[in-house]
């Protein structure tokens, strides 16, 4: 479950979430918004509590499950259709999400491009396996056509304006940290396109993916992303790291693979005045990387970092 932003950006690029219109009536699921959703767990505080603090829309939308899949041994994907036009949300955000009887509210970031809300009313999410009822209840309940219920929120996004000035990225992820940095990755390739076919919209910089899982099997979406280095070789580069790899690697994924965890001079290598930083990770992780990367005097409001639990 991805909680906590501890540090913002600003302006454009960071902790400006637009007022949403007044909550709605939405059908069954949204029932269960009630005071036991908001009550502490004996073994830890839960998702509302963690997030108590942070920025959220109002709308609650209502949304059907239209799509799961295995993403890995230990990963359930998601895809809701949000019919509610009311409902939208920034690259790198997460839902709270309602599920009729389960009193405990999750909070799971969302992994797809804003334009594919756009497009198709779609959103995805991709869930860990863990003994907690959100979790437990999409890998072993959650069916094709469950209704549950969304609401939008997060300080931790990438949303630049056409005039803005260019920036790279650099998005380092662990395990299931990377379902916020995959929505930022897929919403730059959208802005890319855009660029390109009307010769205006914000200009992207280049941007770099260092994502590190246990094994292959559990680097999430490894397609997705090696089609995306693909579409835009000159713009967007991947380094994929392995910590504890017991099987041959494929082919195909050998170029990207690094045994090892990501290291200190694999991020110095990247810094400079124009790079933004995203990361989301295991708070070890998290802490590792912004405390190196604020010791390398990178300015704070070009770190931004969210810690999953």
């Amino acid at each position: 479950m991805v909680v906590v932003i501890p540090r913002l950006l600003r302006g454009s690029l960071g902790a400006i979430c637009t007022q949403a219109a007044p909550l709605r009536s939405t059908p069954s699921a949204l029932r269960y918004l009630t005071r036991s959703s908001v009550m502490k767990s004996k073994r830890r505080p839960d998702h509302l509590e963690r997030t108590a603090d942070v920025v959220r829309q109002e709308v609650v939308s209502a949304a059907k499950v239209c799509g799961v899949a295995n993403e890995s041994p230990s990963v359930k994907r998601l895809r809701l259709l949000v019919a509610d036009k009311d409902f939208s949300f920034k690259a790198g955000q997460w839902v709270d999400f309602f599920i009729p009887g389960v009193s405990v509210v999750g909070g799971f970031s969302i992994c797809s491009s804003p334009r594919l809300l756009e497009q198709e009313r779609m959103i995805e999410l991709a869930v860990k396996h863990a003994n907690h009822p959100p979790a437990l209840w999409i890998h072993n309940q959650c069916t094709l056509d469950s209704e549950v219920a969304v609401r939008v929120g997060g300080e931790f996004f990438f949303d630049p304006q056409p005039t803005d000035a260019s920036r790279n990225l650099v998005l380092i992820a662990g395990g299931v940290g990377i379902n916020p940095l995959l929505s930022i990755l897929r919403h730059a390739a959208d802005l890319l396109r855009e660029r390109a076919s009307k010769g205006q919209g914000y200009e992207m910089g280049t941007v770099r993916l260092l994502y590190s899982a246990k094994d292959t099997s559990e680097l999430l979406f490894k397609k997705n992303i090696l089609d995306l280095v693909n579409e835009f070789p000159e713009k967007i580069a991947c380094s994929l790291h392995v910590t504890k790899q017991t099987t041959q690697i494929t082919a195909d994924l050998r170029p990207y693979i690094t045994e090892g965890r990501i290291t200190q001079k694999e991020i110095r290598d990247h810094i400079s005045k124009e790079t933004l930083f995203y990361i989301c990770g295991p708070p070890p992780m998290t802490d590792f990387f912004s405390k190196e990367l604020e010791s390398s005097r990178v300015p704070r409001e070009h770190i931004c970092f969210e810690k999953w639990w």
